[in-house]
């Protein structure tokens, strides 16, 4: 009898959660995939989420919304018009997010707007390395250990001294800022597995 009630209970709860735990499960594999380099498959799992439930948060330490998963996605699988469109509304919806507003820029200056590509790109970048900094120095748990060896800001440091040069190599600058990116996003999945740990990834310029 009690198991049937857990199981009972089970079901109205995921039932409750409806297409929000549907979604959770989506981004979840979608952020793996990601990881993995299995751009193809993340996206189809972000189309999924953004069908179920388009205004899901996933995360707790750092929120993201779908259509920043589902635009990021598209613009790593070389779909930049359809990812400006969704980078755009979650910045509707979210327009703090830097995570977001850095791929609109890298979005952008694929699309040939390099003026507004390079705004964005820079406002995504300073976004990240203060908001990096205000947590790391008032969070009293293990956010406060994001970016331990500042291997991000650092990163993010030379990506903007390299937009500051005179002859900007874009190229350079887009698969520098794309693995600054990977990386941020990977950061509290890294931090909670291993807090003290270094961090792999590719960050020279």
């Amino acid at each position: 009898m009690k198991n049937y009630l857990a199981l009972l209970l089970s079901v109205v709860v995921l039932s409750a959660c409806g297409g929000g735990f549907q979604a959770a499960g989506d981004l979840a594999q979608g952020r793996q995939a990601l990881f993995r380099g299995d751009n193809p498959t993340a996206l189809g799992y972000f189309q999924m989420a953004a069908q179920t439930d388009p205004n899901y948060m996933f995360g707790t330490d750092r929120e993201e919304g779908v259509y920043s998963y589902l635009g990021r996605a598209q613009y790593l699988n070389g779909q930049y018009a359809q990812a400006r469109q969704s980078l755009e509304q979650d910045l509707a919806q979210h327009p703090r997010n830097s995570l977001s507003r850095l791929y609109l820029g890298l979005t952008l200056a694929r699309l040939n707007d390099r003026p507004a590509g390079q705004r964005d790109i820079t406002a995504g970048l300073t976004g990240i390395r203060d908001y990096i900094n205000s947590v790391t120095s008032t969070a009293g748990d293990v956010r406060r250990f994001w970016d331990r060896y500042r291997q991000i800001r650092d990163a993010i440091a030379q990506a903007l001294a390299m937009i500051e040069q005179p002859n900007l190599n874009w190229d350079s600058l887009l698969n520098f800022c794309e693995r600054i990116a990977n990386a941020w996003e990977q950061e509290p999945d890294f931090t909670l597995q291993s807090p003290e740990a270094t961090r792999p990834y590719n960050l020279t310029p």
